[in-house]
């Protein structure tokens, strides 16, 4: 099968590489990009673990194709801190213990990163709306939601703090 270009910034970086058309987002993310953080969890879209945001959108990176990110932008966990500066849903994942095991956390934190974007004061039902697609079997979810409050309220306090 002949190989496709891709053209795809990711992390606010552009790359252009030859990926097989059948390649999922996944694979190309871990195995050519060198970016480990969508975790391979179910490979059917349940759990979440492989979310990544493209275009403003969060997508189960399990089953999206590499070729179908061509021209797009895409966010992964590693693109969130800035400068060494975590973002506030990863500081809110530390501080209120949002995580244990880790495993669903690169997805939870990229999902949680969308919903704030989408909802900026959301509350705690329209969190746990907000994350239902994506499973955590250690947690019980109540630190992943003051985890997503958290940063909700700093990402508020920055903004009062920029106007």
């Amino acid at each position: 099968m002949p190989k496709k270009i891709v053209s795809v910034k990711v992390n606010g970086r552009l790359f252009e590489k030859a990926v097989e058309p059948r390649t999922l987002l996944v694979h190309f993310l871990r195995e050519e990009l060198n970016l480990t953080g969508a975790h391979i969890g179910c490979e059917t879209s349940h759990c979440g673990a492989c979310t990544v945001d493209i275009d403003g959108q969060s997508v189960k990176s399990c089953t999206h194709l590499a070729v179908q990110c061509e021209g797009s932008e895409v966010l992964t966990v590693e693109g969130l801190a800035q400068g060494g500066v975590l973002h506030a849903v990863q500081e809110g994942f530390y501080k209120e213990h949002g995580l244990q095991c880790g495993f669903c956390t690169p997805g939870m934190l990229v999902r949680s990163y969308r919903l704030l974007i989408d909802n900026p004061n959301p509350t705690e039902e329209e969190i746990r709306a907000g994350i239902s697609g994506n499973l955590c079997r250690c947690t019980g979810y109540q630190n992943i939601v003051k985890a997503v409050q958290y940063a909700a309220k700093k990402l508020q306090q920055t903004e009062k703090v920029a106007a």
